[in-house]
């Protein structure tokens, strides 16, 4: 103890020890190399961009031009009027209109992590030279402006993912899907933000395209809020527990999450989870609108990627039943669907009716099953794996409620889910609480055995007893989230989780907007969990929340990827015009919170 001589009150204080002097040391000096590191990478994109923005100087006569034609333009119409040489379509003006969008949709969302423009111009020149000489287009991509999930490595670039451990340690060689879209004529020209909210140490936060105060979905957020801004014309992202699916549900874009092992290869992409195999990711194409989709599946499924990796099936042809049976839930035996969420759902129903197809309502079995199953698998080694690298960087404040699960002893675990059950009725956030915890090997693979089993008990429960072609639910129970608030509601992901637990193909589309008359009534319609139904209806606001997209999930049975994307098209088409897709995006109006 010592006594202060700065006063006669005789104060006392702890002499604090070497080993408290020593941790802080180090815990002030790693706080410092994180936030330096994050600045310089910050510093080094914004000069990236600055270069581009002074490059694109001499296009702007092609701007006054051409630009609307260029944006306004699918990913398909892009390649034929550059192949086609009508007039002004070129891949070098066609590649700086897009970069100055994006330049654009960066300001409004903070999207962008890695920054290639002047490369990009340097190539697209190069390609318009070779198209000249030969008259020979590429690849099926020809001159298209693509971007990539910050996960995918592109070669003499880093591949962070938001954390400041992987900075300035740039790849020596391209991923395989990257290399694949380059060999078809696709100009690689930016790297997009990751994270569970699009909220990192290295880039910070990306906000909603439609506004700054919600998200824009996670993980591959910033590749949604790229595309629904017009800043790209095709992108690519990977898919665990909804990475594809949720940003393009809440940023209003198209996305394709392939079942099984995947069809695009994931040889050269940065895992946070490395080994992690009991459910897995895949890569898949995220886009402005259906033909795009299938342009990017036409092109690259299939294609190799590390030995053995997935299976070198094309992308085949299908055609559709005269009269689909369309299974639909509004309801499953989890979680309440906000308002919004159910009317897009009957707004699809509907429209499909009007087509001659029939649609049945059913109640999904399994999906707390799933949900538990996806935790208790997820949480077996504590999650030591996921976060060993992040280091000195701060842990995203979303992830708070998932990753303390498993550090709650036992003796608390046992008393939590007692109360949960018995006071307060909640048995289904119970059963979270209880499969939230490290496991042995034994376990685990206990674990992976149900797993399996519900894959064949909702093929036989589902798809054999109700003969559905195809599957229509949503994307989340939720429009887009505010900032920060999934650290609550991490739960609502188990309408996604529900189809990656059954390794099914899953689409989304996007459908309507929340409207200020979207409110939620006064007495619960499903059961869901008390405790984050309470949540979910003090953060539903749909005032604050209008002209948020909706999107809907499309689910089919294992391997008809095919058959899914042309339900999407036919479902696209019945829905009509509704303000989706190339042209779509203005900047939202300044908010404050």
């Amino acid at each position: 103890m010592g006594t202060c001589k700065d006063c006669s009150l005789g104060c006392t204080f702890r002499v604090p020890s070497l080993r408290t002097l020593r941790f802080g040391l180090w815990k002030y000096f790693m706080n410092s190399n994180w936030k330096s590191l994050a600045e310089r990478k910050q510093a080094d994109r914004a000069a990236a961009i600055k270069a581009g923005k002074e490059a694109l100087v001499a296009y702007d006569e092609i701007f006054t031009t051409y630009s609307a034609a260029f944006l306004n333009a699918t990913a398909v119409e892009i390649v034929d009027n550059i192949v086609g040489k009508r007039e002004g379509w070129s891949a070098e003006n066609v590649v700086a209109t897009y970069i100055r969008r994006a330049i654009d949709a960066h300001a409004a969302t903070n999207c962008l992590t890695e920054v290639f423009f002047l490369e990009a111009l340097e190539i697209a020149r190069d390609l318009d030279k070779e198209f000249e000489l030969t008259g020979k287009p590429k690849g099926p991509l020809h001159g298209l402006p693509v971007s990539f999930k910050d996960q995918f490595n592109v070669k003499g670039y880093d591949t962070t993912i938001g954390l400041t451990g992987r900075a300035y340690k740039p790849t020596s060689e391209d991923a395989s899907l990257v290399a694949h879209v380059k060999a078809a004529g696709g100009i690689v020209f930016c790297k997009t933000n990751v994270s569970t909210t699009c909220n990192n140490p290295v880039f910070g936060r990306t906000t909603n395209p439609y506004s700054p105060l919600h998200i824009p979905g996670g993980s591959s957020g910033g590749e949604a809020a790229l595309l629904a801004c017009g800043g790209s014309a095709l992108g690519f992202g990977s898919d665990l527990a909804g990475s594809l699916r949720f940003p393009a549900h809440m940023s209003g874009c198209f996305s394709l999450k392939f079942g099984q092992g995947g069809r695009m290869s994931k040889n050269g992409m940065t895992m946070a989870n490395e080994g992690y195999e009991a459910v897995r990711s895949t890569a898949g194409p995220m886009a402005r609108s259906i033909a795009d989709l299938r342009l990017a599946c036409q092109t690259l499924c299939g294609l190799p990627g590390g030995p053995g990796e997935i299976a070198p099936v094309p992308w085949r042809e299908v055609i559709l039943p005269k009269k689909l049976k369309v299974g639909y839930y509004l309801r499953d035996d989890f979680a309440e669907f906000s308002p919004p969420v159910k009317r897009a759902l009957r707004e699809c129903v509907a429209a499909l009716e009007r087509e001659g197809h029939e649609c049945v309502e059913f109640l999904p079995p399994y999906a707390l099953e799933t949900m538990e199953t996806f935790v208790a698998l997820g949480s077996s080694d504590g999650y030591k794996q996921l976060t060993s690298h992040l280091g000195p960087d701060p842990q995203d404040p979303s992830m708070f409620l998932v990753l303390l699960g498993p550090k709650i002893p036992a003796i608390i675990r046992t008393i939590s889910c007692f109360v949960l059950r018995r006071f307060l009725g909640d048995q289904k956030f119970a059963a979270l609480v209880q499969a939230l915890r490290v496991k042995s090997v034994r376990d685990f693979n206990r674990w992976v055995h149900r797993r399996n089993e519900l894959v064949q008990k909702f093929h036989t429960e589902v798809w054999e007893k109700y003969g559905f072609d195809i599957i229509l639910g949503p994307v989340h129970s939720m429009p887009a989230l505010p900032h920060n608030a999934t650290a609550r509601l991490s739960p609502l992901a188990g309408t996604a989780i529900l189809y990656s637990i059954l390794s099914l193909p899953a689409g989304v589309i996007p459908v309507t907007r929340v409207l200020p008359t979207d409110t939620w009534p006064e007495e619960p319609q499903d059961p869901g969990l008390r405790l984050l139904r309470g949540i979910m209806r003090r953060l539903y606001d749909p005032e604050k929340m209008a002209g948020l997209p909706i999107g809907v999930q499309v689910a089919g049975r294992p391997w008809e990827e095919e058959k899914v994307l042309e339900v999407m098209d036919l479902l696209d088409n019945a829905l009509g015009p509704r303000g989706f897709g190339p042209g779509s995006w203005t900047p939202p109006t300044p908010t404050v919170d």
